[in-house]
Parts: structure tokens; sequence; C-alpha cells
């Protein structure tokens, strides 16, 4: 493919990243308290004032690394300092353990089991650290980091999902996101990357040992404490979207390690998900299969939702630049017309979260409780960067 192509698409994406970053600077930055509303109509006008704390630590991420990555813009800055303050101020609870979502003012409204809220709350600090230097971030980042390895070290301490006499299995979420989570530390915490990389260690394994069956083509949401495979509906369970994002997850470790064994595995995980997942009647990925072509349990499972469209674009744009298989490409270039040509809203800009099977627009909110300025904004950010690396036809192996 020619330069000029990716260097278009680059321009391209720059282009959508500013206009992305504009949306939730101008509709969902809350200037009086701080932090993100995140429930905005299609307009942007905000329909909920209660907010995801899932969402502060992803809005804090995403405009600190844009500001660290892309362009030293002042706004960027101003947001993600102003995103810092009100999660470290009103979304850590007494026991230290965060929140799921709190009022717009900053009191607590709910909890949940699981550390999710912790580990955005994590690498948003730390780029905001990257991006000012200023060690209260990098405190925060560490302290909660180190919260939620001791919770995951001891599962005591994290009230299971089932009654373990009953079911006893774990799922992938939980490796996945401390994964992603401990790379962006080891990256920007350099003084202490031999324990990130201890830790990466576990997660890989876990990954790649337990949830990834290859005889099966499949990396399962849901497996037993050994990996074995769980019988059931829940035991059958594929997230495409959830399993091409770990892949590239694993594709950037795999580069970090020069380990090209992992990089096999990680082009399999992202060739077995788009296989089982991608509706070939109507274009779009469907949200959950049963491998086995049995009834999902899930009533969304043929919806076409954004992230894993966004994690689809990431991920076969780093297959290419890491393989220059010309398959891959293709297929990106599949997708990014598929997601652009659907999920994009061409009058108030920013996508479409929701999508019904036959690619019509379910829902015509740009953001709610789980949908923020996170995968669609990071997409576009991930992209540019890669682009540049093509451009440049850098070498990895």
């Amino acid at each position: 493919m020619e330069k000029k192509y990716f260097e278009e698409l680059q321009q391209f994406y720059k282009k959508e990243l500013q206009e992305t970053l504009s949306f939730w600077y101008n509709y969902g930055y809350d200037r009086k308290h701080g932090g993100f509303y995140v429930c905005l109509e299609e307009d942007g006008k905000v329909f909920g004032t209660d907010k995801s704390v899932w969402a502060q630590g992803r809005g804090l991420y995403i405009f600190a690394r844009a500001y660290n990555m892309i362009e030293k813009n002042p706004k960027w800055l101003e947001i993600a300092k102003d995103a810092f303050k009100f999660i470290k101020t009103y979304c850590y609870d007494k026991d230290k353990r965060m929140f799921f979502t709190v009022t717009d003012d900053g009191i607590g409204i709910q909890k949940r089991r699981y550390y999710f809220s912790e580990t955005f709350a994590v690498v948003g600090s730390a780029e905001l650290y990257r991006a000012t230097n200023d060690k209260e971030c990098l405190e925060l980042a560490r302290d909660t980091y180190e919260s939620i390895i001791r919770m995951f070290n001891n599962p005591s301490l994290n009230p299971s999902k089932y009654n373990v006499e009953a079911v006893n299995c774990k799922g992938l979420a939980t490796p996945m996101i401390l994964l992603v989570t401990s790379q962006v530390m080891r990256e920007i915490d350099v003084e202490r990357k031999d324990e990130y990389n201890k830790n990466i260690d576990i997660f890989l394994k876990e990954i790649l040992k337990d949830h990834l069956h290859p005889e099966a083509k499949a990396l399962f949401e849901n497996v037993g404490p050994n990996g074995e495979r769980v019988s059931g509906p829940r035991g059958r369970l594929v997230n495409p979207g959830h399993s091409i994002e770990a892949s590239w997850f694993l594709m950037t470790e795999a580069v970090y390690r020069n380990d090209k064994e992992l990089l096999d595995k990680a082009l399999n995980i992202l060739n077995w998900s788009f296989d089982l997942g991608w509706d070939k009647q109507y274009g779009g990925l469907m949200y959950f299969v049963d491998v086995e072509n049995k009834p999902c349990e899930q009533l969304e499972w043929d919806m076409k939702l954004w992230w894993p469209h966004n994690e689809m674009l990431i991920s076969f744009l780093m297959a290419y630049k890491l393989t220059k298989n010309e398959e891959y490409l293709n297929k990106y270039r599949m997708v990014h017309d598929y997601a652009f040509g659907h999920f994009k809203d061409m009058k108030h800009g920013e996508w479409y979260g929701y999508l019904h099977r036959d690619g019509s627009v379910s829902n015509t909110l740009k953001g709610n409780i789980f949908k923020g300025p996170f995968h669609l904004p990071r997409c576009l950010m991930e992209n540019v960067l890669q682009l540049d690396e093509i451009i440049k036809d850098k070498k990895f192996f």
C-alpha cells in the first residue's frame, strides 16, 4: 500500500480525534465540580447527572494521553487535572475502595465488588503524572495499583460473583484489565518495571493457559479455577470484541518482549474471534457468541456495539503493522468502512453506541454509565500513533 494512503488515513484519524475530544470537552466536562458527565443525548445535552467513576478515570487517561502523545493542548491538560482532583476528592470511599457511580457533586451512590474503577484511576493518574511530573498523581496511581494487586492475590477480600459451591469459575475481564493496567504503569513508572513485569507474567499465564482454548479456537469469557471448561451457556460464551481487545494487549506485550510465539498466539485470538463474531449477513461484530451455535442467554447477543469495532480497528491495524500481511489490512478496511458508515453521527459528531443487528441505530444517546470518553478516542489516538510507525516503516521483530 502506498505511503500516501497511510498519511491520508492518519490525517483522517487526527481530525476525528480532535472532533471527538471537542465533543466531550464541550458537553461532558463539568466545569463546576470537575470530572465528566456521561449521560449525553445525541446533540450533547445532559440527560442524567449521575457520574460513572469508570468514566472519570477513563476520561482522565484519554485527555492526559492525548496531551502527552498528540498535542500539548492546554484545554486537554485542564480537563485532565480537574478530573484527577474530582477522583481523588470524591471517588474513594472511607475503606479506600472506589465507587461505581457518584452524584455530580461527588456523593457516593453505588459500589460494586470488582475493582475496575480502580484500574481506570490508576492509568489516568499515571498519564497525568507523565504530563505534569506531579508526584501526587504517581502516588495515587501506585497506592491504588497496590490495593488492586492485594485483592487479586487475596480473593477473599472481594466477594465472588457466584456461590462457589455451585459455580466456581473466573472471568477473562480481570487478567485482561490488569495486564493493560500493568503495561501502562511499566511504561510510565519505570523505577518499578520489574514489579510490573512480574505481575504481567501472572496475567499472561491466566489468559493464555486458562482462558485460551486452541482446540475450540476460542478465548473464553468464563473458565474454571484451573482453566477447565465450564458447563452450560456461561462456559460456551465468547465476547468477540473482548477477545479482540485482549489480542492487541498481547501484541503490545509481544513487541515489548520481542516474543514471536506470543505474537502468533495474539494473532490466533484475533483471527478466531473475528471469524466467530463477524456477521456475514449484515456486517459488524456480534456482541456475544455461543461456540456451539446454541442460543445465547444475553438478549443483546446480536447487537452491534461501538467499542468492539474500536478494538477491531486497533487490532487489525496493529496486526498489519507487525506482520505486513495484507489480509489484516483488508479486514481493517472492511471494519473501518462498516464502523464509520454506521456508528458515526455525521450531524453532531461522536458515535452512536448501540445498533440493531441490521445496522440501524437502536439508541441515539452518545454516552451513558458505560459509554464515555474512552473507547472511541483511544482507538483514534492509538491508530494515529500506529500509522506514524507504519509510515516510518518501523521494524519490530
